[in-house]
């Protein structure tokens, strides 16, 4: 414990060079315990044990002052610690947004003046977010007299990114961002929901009455979607109490205090379940309307699983609800 050593042999032992050992003393960083004449430095253990934490934490990206501050007893390694991590996160959210925004440029060819609205895109704070999506709906909405209840229902659908996220989530931010922003797509999304709400079967699938409907079929719908989780047989005892639960909702979504609604009879489950089919193919068609392009990307912002109903087990089990028990 009290042998000396010289500095060639030192900086052999923590695998700096000898320039570095002679910077880290001029620094004040550690210091030698003697010289030999001739001015030789000479380092006990204690000193290699010091430039070993040195050598570390630049490794780590410490700077020196803050070495000097933990050598010195005016910090200590978890502050340190806690610091620079606070500071690599940082840096580490600037690169994803870096790489989102190069891999958006390679993909669209993008001019200099969209570089410039992309990098901003990127780095907006939550309001700022919220204010152009909230400006988006605005203009959206304005002019005509869409459903209450509706409007809730597009405006709770919104992009929500998380405090780290990752280069996809920054990706179909900036496209969604530059979606909202576009005056032509607004007006594209404003004729599609007008057209939606106002014709054909618009006004009554929009009512306030058919969506008390719809709202209390959820739970039939996820009951659905927990037999096919649960990989429950379409012919199995609990599958056809899943049809009946659909087809007992289906059938009063129309009936009125004058009209019982459609009856619950064979041919109708059998028409029924190729009605399921067409939806699992409409659902794989790539969204073609800008109002299914923004649904979509706000399912990729907030990293969610694309929300993808059972189709087929349903329609399995409407067909297996017909067939004789055994």
């Amino acid at each position: 414990m009290s042998e000396l050593y010289g500095i060639g042999d030192v900086a052999r032992r923590v695998g700096l060079s000898v320039s570095a050992v002679r910077y880290y003393a001029d620094a004040g960083v550690v210091a030698p315990v003697a010289s030999r004449a001739g001015g030789h430095r000479l380092y006990d253990v204690s000193g290699i044990a010091r430039l070993e934490l040195v050598r570390t934490l630049r490794e780590l990206g410490a700077g020196l002052e803050d070495i000097r501050r933990v050598l010195g007893g005016e910090a200590t390694l978890r502050e340190l610690a806690a610091a620079h991590l606070a500071l690599l996160e940082r840096q580490e959210a600037r690169l994803r947004s870096r790489r989102a925004v190069l891999s958006v440029i390679l993909r669209q060819d993008s001019t200099a003046e969209q570089v410039t609205l992309m990098h901003k895109l990127v780095g907006m704070a939550d309001d700022e977010r919220d204010r152009l999506i909230d400006d988006f709906w605005s203009e959206v909405t304005a002019g005509w007299e869409p459903p209450e209840r509706m409007v809730e229902w597009w405006r709770a659908a919104r992009p929500e990114l998380p405090e780290q996220p990752v280069a996809a989530q920054l990706e179909a931010w900036i496209e969604l961002a530059e979606l909202v922003g576009d005056t032509e797509v607004r007006q594209a999304v404003r004729r599609e929901l007008v057209e939606a709400c106002t014709t054909g079967v618009g006004p009554l699938m929009s009512s306030a009455p058919m969506l008390d409907r719809l709202e209390a079929g959820a739970s039939v719908g996820q009951a659905v979607v927990d037999a096919a989780r649960d990989q429950t047989s379409p012919d199995s005892a609990r599958g056809r109490e899943v049809a009946d639960q659909w087809m007992d909702w289906l059938t009063g979504v129309f009936a009125t205090p004058d009209d019982p609604g459609i009856p619950d009879t064979p041919e109708f489950r059998i028409q029924t379940a190729d009605h399921m089919l067409a939806g699992a193919e409409w659902e794989r068609t790539p969204p073609e309307g800008p109002f299914d392009r923004y649904m979509e990307l706000v399912t990729a912002v907030n990293n969610l699983p694309p929300d993808q109903f059972p189709y087929e087990w349903l329609a399995d089990a409407l067909r297996a609800s017909v067939r004789p028990v055994g």
